[in-house]
């Protein structure tokens, strides 16, 4: 049966929704409105077209409606905003916005993927600064023309999300200043503490002016002002503070909507209207890991989501088995990636879990490119199941990350990572993959066979005076080391166990927690039932301290700092 189907907005989900409809049948009559003047164009592209890493404005776009009409026979009307829907007679209302006339249009089925518009906060002085925001391809060509207009010495990003991050970079390598205010304790939410001080580290180590705790209260004259009072000259202002759904349209229509203000859909993406499906940005998801509704704007769920629309629509059933929400973000010379939930959130949840974080090389380290990857895995106890994980380095973080989103879907647990037989050659991996390691640790946290600290809880430690033992060689030590830590280097443990107190904890490092580890097994062989490695060693607890010692002023706990 040949159907008519209308699909609201052109981009991620709207354009694949539509494209996959026409390879499911070749009769069915397409149309696609899109309110602003491109279609299907690299939204997460977008910031890198500031350094010119993406040369032309006209890159960024992926197709054109006359490729669509082409290539699919597909109508795509941009400049066509649908203003409101008639279900009873499952019509919309479009207005031409090239002519202000509006008409009306029938459908069978409707897709709505109006996808999500920045927060702008009604914030004090607004009319007194040039304040952008970054969401299509209008919006990053009069960002980059104002400032090339404008010649501002500084640029301050309000927000430190992906696209505050990306365009922070991009501008730095095209040559600006850049200040990044957030008004959370840290940037990038969905890593942990410890983890993102590392790219806190990165940003300052670049020139960025990164501010966290504190938000902006008002907007002078080239000037934004904190609520702590200080004032940043800057004669442009990117807004990136998070984005809210465009479901007005869903909600005039009497389409149920959740009280953040997101479209609600079931498991094959239908609306409270059988003839109405929504993806993308706009909608609610399911997360199985946390039982719990939100939303998740991704550009490849999206575009999941648009698949499995269009095979619903024409009888192909769709599998819906939730989100766990996976991503990846570039910060300068570092790669950062996450999947799953972090502890904040399993905190909220109330949820029985335990961490393990470790540092070793993401290759053989004979190989020139080899670097360290901080990794941390977080499982459920008692059962092991993994509930999310994030990687941090210079190398190839994702790929791990992608194998650990495969396992959580499979719902597997710690002690399956074990056994995986992962891709080994020297310059790409080690023969003991980060992964297989992590699972290693993993189990035998676990299992009891050791007990663990991180790097959090070491300047407590360090201040009240506990005795942390430091297992690594002397030029290690003599390189840097915590100022109160005592030294006994893993190679002359077993001929000095008289200078290690058996009447109290101690707390074992090396510098990436590998060595500690052996150290602590021999000391509990040994009698010692209050041995505690350090999750992440002395790489971990300098990359922790040192944001916060250089922009709090505040005395450093190790002589030297070591991040090589």
């Amino acid at each position: 049966m040949v159907k008519k189907i209308l699909v609201v907005g052109g981009v991620a989900g709207g354009a694949s929704a539509a494209a996959r409809c026409r390879r499911l049948s070749e009769e069915d009559e397409i149309i696609m409105f899109e309110k602003g003047p491109h279609v299907s164009f690299s939204n997460c592209s977008l910031p890198y077209y500031l350094s010119g890493t993406v040369a032309r404005v006209e890159d960024l776009l992926l197709m054109t409606p006359e490729k669509f009409r082409g290539q699919y026979n597909i109508d795509a009307r941009v400049r066509h905003e649908v203003i409101s829907i008639d279900r009873e007679n499952r019509q919309v209302e479009v207005r031409d916005l090239e002519n202000g006339e509006t008409y009306r249009e029938s459908y069978d089925k409707l897709i709505l993927s109006p996808g999500a518009r920045p927060v702008v906060p009604p914030i004090p002085g607004m009319e007194k600064a040039n304040v952008f925001t970054v969401r299509n391809v209008v919006d990053i060509e009069k960002l980059k023309q104002a400032i090339d207009r404008i010649g501002p010495t500084r640029v301050t990003i309000v927000g430190g999300g992906f696209i505050g991050i990306e365009v922070a970079e991009n501008l730095v390598e095209a040559g600006q200043s850049v200040s990044l205010v957030e008004a959370a304790p840290q940037i990038l939410a969905q890593f942990d503490d410890e983890m993102v001080q590392i790219l806190h580290k990165e940003l300052l180590d670049q020139g960025v002016d990164l501010v966290v705790g504190d938000r902006v209260e008002a907007f002078d004259t080239d000037t934004v002002v904190l609520s702590s009072g200080r004032r940043i000259s800057s004669e442009v202002v990117v807004l990136s503070i998070g984005v809210q759904p465009e479901s007005e349209l869903a909600g005039k229509a009497g389409l149920a909507l959740s009280e953040a203000g997101f479209i609600k859909v079931d498991h094959n993406y239908r609306t409270a209207d059988p003839d109405i499906y929504a993806v993308g940005d706009a909608i609610e998801v399911y997360f199985p890991l946390s039982g719990k509704y939100g939303s998740l704007a991704l550009a490849g769920p999206a575009q999941r989501q648009a698949r499995a629309v269009a095979d619903h629509i024409h009888g192909i059933p769709v599998h819906y088995g939730g989100y766990i929400g996976s991503s990846v973000v570039k910060v300068f010379g570092y790669n950062a990636a996450s999947t799953g939930l972090n502890e904040r959130q399993l905190r909220e949840m109330g949820a029985s879990f335990e961490h393990v974080m470790i540092v070793p090389k993401d290759k053989v380290g004979l190989m020139p490119d080899s670097e360290e990857l901080h990794f941390k895995i977080l499982f459920e106890k008692p059962t092991g199941r993994i509930l999310g994980a994030q990687a941090i380095g210079r190398g190839n973080v994702d790929k791990r990350i992608d194998v650990i989103a495969t396992a959580i879907s499979a719902k597997a647990s710690v002690d399956q990572l074990k056994h995986l037989e992962l891709c080994y050659a020297p310059p790409f991996g080690s023969a003991k993959d980060v992964v297989n390691m992590a699972g290693y640790v993993a189990s035998n946290i676990l299992h009891g066979t050791f007990q663990q600290v991180r790097v959090n809880d070491i300047r407590k430690l360090h201040d009240a005076g506990a005795f942390i033992l430091d297992v690594r060689e002397q030029e290690e030590w003599d390189a840097g080391h915590l100022l109160r830590a005592h030294h006994v280097p893993l190679s002359e443990l077993r001929q000095r166990l008289d200078e290690i107190p058996t009447d109290q904890p101690v707390y074992v490092h090396c510098r990436s927690g590998q060595r500690s580890y052996s150290a602590v097994c021999a000391l509990q062989h040994r009698g010692y039932d209050q041995v505690f490695n350090v999750s992440g060693g002395y790489l971990g607890i300098c990359f922790y301290e040192y944001f916060r010692d250089k922009t709090l002023d505040r005395p450093p706990i190790v002589s030297a700092y070591d991040f090589q």
